[in-house]
């Protein structure tokens, strides 16, 4: 079955980094697009960062454009989430998801359990 785990999570000062990662399994990770998604506390979900089934192309919401940086290594079934200048207000839930497809347009089907990042002076 599919299984989405993410890990690197912590307390961070502001100005600081985080690595995300986000290990797959269970499906052809290579052919599907991937994504970041967080959830701040009492807030909803928020769509962060995507990236094509090869890499080929990625893409950001304004909110972290700049500062976040996702990548993934189809030869570790991982992708990750590189966060700089951390701002109190990236502190959040921070989830995985598989898409659906290879290039993330049709929606994702698949989320994990979510790593807490914590912004926080």
């Amino acid at each position: 079955q599919v299984q989405l785990v993410e890990s690197g999570g912590g307390l961070a000062q502001p100005g600081g980094s985080l690595r995300l990662s986000c290990a797959a399994s269970g499906f052809t990770f290579s052919a599907y697009a991937m994504s970041w998604a967080r959830q701040a506390p009492g807030k909803g979900l928020e769509w962060v960062s995507g990236i094509y089934s090869d890499g080929s192309d990625t893409y950001y919401a304004d909110s972290v454009k700049g500062r976040f940086t996702i990548s993934r290594d189809n030869t570790k079934n991982t992708v990750y989430l590189q966060i700089n200048s951390q701002r109190p207000e990236d502190t959040a839930l921070y989830y995985c998801s598989k898409g659906v497809d290879g290039v993330g347009w049709g929606g994702y089907d698949y989320w994990g359990q979510g790593t807490q990042v914590t912004v926080s002076s």
